[in-house]
């Protein structure tokens, strides 16, 4: 899976970007370059999908035995690329009203789509109902939002860095995203949300802020920064009142 967004959609934390990849030996690519990387590793198999100069998503079906599986779909213009799988996805279906025909990134995005337009749940309350082995990347090109999460334990590998243009790179591919991204580059961590306009955030500690630790690679390196919960934060808490209340509005800051 590959996910490419412009700084015109997604402000990453800064931390994400390394000084060292000015000085690396190995460049950080440019998007295209990026998405030739990924689609010459599966020619026949992986496709790819633009939204103007914005935004790209590809994806390839894994050729190797695995547990967890990926899926890709989209609907409404709602678009998801979910790794891993939910292990209480039947009892989602019926508590949504979802067709019972939903795979685990049909839900997904019908999980978005229901609670962004009229849902009364904070992302933190939604995501903690997930049980199982997933991340996921989702794009919603009627908003030019970007929602990314993955399960606390941290079973399913995703990666995200900084491209030679800035861009955003996400991919469940190690190498590629090392390949891409130079230096700037770090494991997307693990039990926390990426929200287009509001930024990175533990579901949870939805109340802590994260702290940015800087990664240091075999090297010597700095490379790119794991984010921590800081126990010793705190956020202020709100009252989550009329169209504050749903999805996509964040959080309990909101």
């Amino acid at each position: 899976m590959l996910a490419i967004f412009k700084r015109s959609l997604v402000d990453p934390p800064k931390e994400l970007n390394s000084p060292a990849s000015m000085d690396s030996s190995t460049n950080s690519m440019l998007p295209n370059e990026i998405l030739h990387h990924f689609m010459s590793c599966d020619p026949s198999n992986a496709f790819s999908m633009n939204f103007g100069n914005d935004a790209l998503l590809a994806y390839s079906p894994s050729k190797k035995p695995s547990v967890h599986h990926g899926m890709f779909c989209g609907l409404d213009n709602i678009y998801c690329a979910f790794m891993g799988g939910l292990n209480n996805l039947s009892q989602l279906i019926k508590q949504y009203r979802l067709s019972k025909g939903s795979n685990d990134a049909m839900f997904t995005i019908e999980a978005y789509r229901t609670l962004r337009d009229r849902g009364p749940y904070p992302a933190d309350q939604v995501l903690k109902e997930l049980d199982g082995s997933f991340a996921f990347v989702i794009y919603d090109d009627k908003n030019g939002t970007i929602f990314v999460a993955s399960d606390s334990n941290g079973d399913i590998g995703l990666f995200w860095g900084i491209a030679a243009d800035g861009s955003v790179v996400i991919s469940d591919s190690k190498e590629l995203i090392k390949a891409s991204c130079a230096k700037s580059f770090a494991p997307f961590p693990s039990g926390c949300m990426f929200h287009s306009g509001h930024g990175l955030m533990s579901y949870e500690h939805p109340n802590r802020k994260l702290k940015a630790m800087p990664r240091v690679d075999s090297e010597g390196v700095m490379c790119g920064a794991t984010f921590l919960v800081d126990s010793q934060s705190r956020k202020s808490i709100m009252p989550r009142v009329g169209s504050e209340a749903n999805w996509a509005v964040w959080g309990p800051q909101a």
